[in-house]
C-alpha cells in the first residue's frame, strides 16, 4: 500500500461528505465504501455552531482518518487562514488545499496554490494540493515541499471523468515515485477503474456519490472498480495495437 506522509492507508478509496441526503445516509455510504480517507471542509463543519458540532461527531464515530479541505477559498491567503482553522477544529496537520482561480470550471490556480502550499510546509502541514495536471505545476508544487499530489480529472461535479487521459500519463510517468490521487469529475466507477490503471494511488470521490440514486450502493460500486482497476495495474495490462492480432495460431491450419 502507498504511504501518504507516512501513514498508510486502509483503502484506496477517498471519499467527500457533502450533499448527501441525511447524516444517516452519509455514514453508511462511507461504511460501504470502507474509505480510507473523508474529506471535510470547514465551511461545510461550520465551526461552532451546534450544527457543525453534531457533523463533526457524525464524522469521528465513522473512525475514518480525515483530510480537511480549503474548499472555496479564491486566493493563498484566504486559503492560509482556512488551513490554520481547520487544524485546529479536526486536529491534524493534513490538509487538501485547494485555491479556485476560475468560476465556471472551479480550475485550481497553480500560482497561488504554489504561494499557499509553501507558506503551509513551513507551518508543518502536510499538504495535499487539488491541481490541474500541468507538469511544471506538479515540480514547484514538490519543490515547496508537498509529497502527494492531487490532479483534478476534470471539473468539480462535472461527472465528465478523465478529460486529459494524455496528460494524467504524462504526470504520472514524470514523478513515478510520487503518491497521487484523481480528485474530481469522476462520475461512475469506470472512470475511477480507469485512473487507476493508469497507476494513480487513489480516487477521492464525492458528487457521483452523494448525488447517486443510492448512495451506499454506489459507493461500495466504486470501492469495486477501484481494487479492480488496482489490480488491473498491478498485473501489467496489454498493450494496445492499432491492428488486430488472432488469439487463435494459424500454423497448422487446414489449408482449402
Amino acid at each position: 500500500m502507498t504511504l501518504f506522509y507516512g501513514t498508510e492507508l486502509s483503502s484506496r478509496l477517498m471519499l467527500g461528505t457533502a450533499q448527501y441526503p441525511s447524516p444517516e445516509i452519509l455514514m453508511d455510504a462511507v461504511r460501504r465504501a470502507g474509505a480510507g480517507v473523508v474529506t471535510v471542509s470547514l465551511r461545510r463543519e461550520a465551526a461552532g455552531s451546534r450544527a457543525g458540532h453534531a457533523f463533526w461527531e457524525l464524522i469521528r464515530t465513522l473512525g475514518v482518518p480525515v483530510l480537511p479541505n480549503t474548499a472555496g477559498c479564491h486566493t493563498a491567503r484566504e486559503a492560509v487562514t482556512t488551513a490554520h482553522m481547520a487544524r485546529e477544529v479536526f486536529g491534524t496537520d493534513w490538509i487538501k488545499l485547494e485555491v479556485i482561480g476560475e468560476s465556471d470550471t472551479l480550475q485550481p490556480d497553480m500560482f497561488a496554490l504554489v504561494d499557499a502550499a509553501r507558506i503551509l510546509v513551513e507551518d508543518g502541514f502536510k499538504v495535499f494540493p487539488y491541481m490541474t495536471e500541468d507538469l511544471v505545476g506538479a515540480e514547484r508544487l514538490l519543490r515547496a515541499g508537498c509529497e502527494v499530489l492531487m490532479p483534478w480529472g476534470a471539473p468539480i461535479g462535472s461527472g465528465k471523468g478523465l478529460n486529459n487521459l494524455f496528460g494524467l500519463r504524462a504526470l504520472r510517468a514524470h514523478f513515478p515515485d510520487v503518491p497521487m490521487v484523481v480528485d474530481a469529475g469522476i462520475g461512475v466507477p469506470s472512470h475511477a477503474a480507469q485512473a487507476m490503471e493508469l497507476g494513480y494511488d487513489a480516487v477521492l470521490i464525492n458528487t457521483a456519490v452523494a448525488k447517486a440514486g443510492d448512495p451506499a450502493e454506489m459507493a461500495r460500486a466504486f470501492a469495486m472498480a477501484v481494487e479492480a482497476g488496482r489490480m488491473a495495474y498491478v498485473a501489467d495490462p496489454m498493450e494496445m495495437r492499432d491492428m488486430a492480432v488472432p488469439s487463435t495460431p494459424v500454423i497448422g491450419q487446414a489449408v482449402l
